[in-house]
């Protein structure tokens, strides 16, 4: 069903992941020399966005929604790294610490929101189980 709270988590994580992409971190990727870093991030946080809400619609086969979300979270942690990887390819943490670190910042909330939404899928599991074992 679409009104379970890992609908609202996943939303969640596409949206942070989105935003991510108005940080200066995702500017900066971009303008960077070794530009493959910034398709790097671009490209693993498109995918984690796309699996995110493509997880959601998988409501009726939680095994696979489960799966579906883990994949986006590889993608998610991939987007992470990139990001780590442009702070650090731009010289390390500069002096606009809290402009730089929000892109990275909102990848890892992102994280976190799949995160929860496996933990409330996984709820949802042991309860149709605990259901089918008392008819």
């Amino acid at each position: 069903m679409l009104q379970r709270p890992q609908t609202i988590f996943l939303v969640l994580s596409a949206l942070s992941n989105l935003a991510v992409y108005f940080t200066p971190v995702y500017d900066k990727a971009m303008q960077d020399p070794q530009l493959w870093i910034g398709y790097g991030l671009a490209i693993g946080l498109v995918i984690a966005i796309i699996l995110s809400v493509f997880s959601i619609f998988k409501y009726s086969d939680r095994k696979n929604q489960i799966k579906w979300t883990k994949v986006a979270m590889l993608f998610q942690l991939a987007g992470i790294g990139f990001a780590v990887g442009v702070l650090f390819s731009l010289g390390g943490i500069g002096t606009y610490l809290w402009d730089e670190a929000l892109g990275s910042g909102l990848a890892l909330v992102g994280l976190f929101f799949q995160g929860l939404a496996i933990r409330f899928i996984k709820k949802d599991l042991e309860l149709v189980r605990s259901i089918d074992r008392i008819r």
